[in-house]
């Protein structure tokens, strides 16, 4: 009879099914302690399930964990929710200091003159006599004649006056007080404090002090609510920190109409108070020297 060959099939698997005894003896005394019939075959069966139970804890850990933040190229970080806040966040600040940024240069290019103009570009002929023809409709007329206006109080804000002999000083000029309070914090241009700080019991509505147009009326990070108007004689007023403002950019009031309402509002504020400038010929002036409060 011929011997198989090692790599027969049929001898394979007898080889794997070929039963095996593994008797546990204590060293000492040589007493058994256990005894337990395995073959090579149920022997790699227990072996591959622990690695395949093994490798399913690992994986289960990774995906449910936040062990996978520390397993490098795993995932994406921009979708980690504490980095989605914070950058969220910083857009968020950003566009404050750009409002924050844009606010002050107006208000810089309002009191020095620093008006940027264009001149207008020169059109064809034909395209002129066409755009006569077009009849213009309502509320194109009142998107105009609102640019006209703001061109108009800036203007006015920035150029002196053609007739100096006519200008009339700051003594001789008649301002409402805005409120009736305590003044908290004087006139100190040397600390960058341009004006004074008026106190006053909540919901204390804040008046205009002249006559004038209102070309600021808006937010502001450190201000908070603040409202600015333009008057005759080169006065420009501005009254900040309030809790509600009762008038828009273009509006027109009078002395001793109410313009807002005091409060605490905008990061430069530690409690309910008015924060009132009075400018003149672009330069800030102590108001006490000629407001009552």
């Amino acid at each position: 009879m011929e011997e198989q060959p090692v790599n027969n099939p049929k001898r394979l698997r007898q080889r794997l099914k070929k039963p095996y005894r593994l008797v546990i003896l204590k060293e000492d005394s040589l007493e058994e302690v256990g005894a337990y019939t395995l073959t090579p075959l149920s022997l790699y069966v227990l072996l591959s399930s622990l690695f395949v139970g093994l490798a399913i804890v690992v994986i289960m850990l990774i995906v449910f964990t936040p062990l996978k933040r520390w397993i490098p190229g795993y995932g994406d970080a921009s979708m980690d929710p504490e980095l989605i806040s914070l950058r969220t966040q910083v857009d968020d600040m950003t566009k404050q200091l750009e409002l924050q940024q844009r606010y002050t240069d107006n208000i810089r290019q309002i009191l020095t003159g620093e008006v940027r103009t264009e001149k207008p570009k020169e059109t064809q002929g034909f395209v002129q006599d066409s755009l006569k023809e077009v009849k213009r409709v309502e509320e194109d007329q009142l998107l105009r004649n609102n640019f006209q206006l703001g061109e108009g109080l800036q203007k006015q804000a920035t150029t002196p006056s053609p007739t100096p002999a006519k200008q009339i000083p700051l003594e001789r000029l008649h301002f409402t007080p805005p409120l009736k309070g305590e003044v908290s914090a004087g006139f100190m241009p040397d600390k960058e404090h341009n004006g004074v700080d008026i106190l006053a019991p909540k919901n204390t509505p804040i008046k205009a002090a002249m006559d004038g147009y209102v070309i600021l009326s808006d937010w502001t990070l450190e201000t908070g609510n603040t409202i600015g108007i333009i008057h005759d004689n080169q006065v420009v007023t501005f009254y900040k920190h309030n809790s509600v403002l009762l008038k828009k950019r273009g509006s027109f009031v009078r002395a001793g109409e109410a313009i807002a309402i005091i409060g605490n509002t905008g990061t430069l504020s530690s409690g309910p108070h008015l924060h009132f400038e009075l400018w003149y010929q672009g330069k800030p002036v102590d108001p006490v020297r000629f407001i009552s409060f």
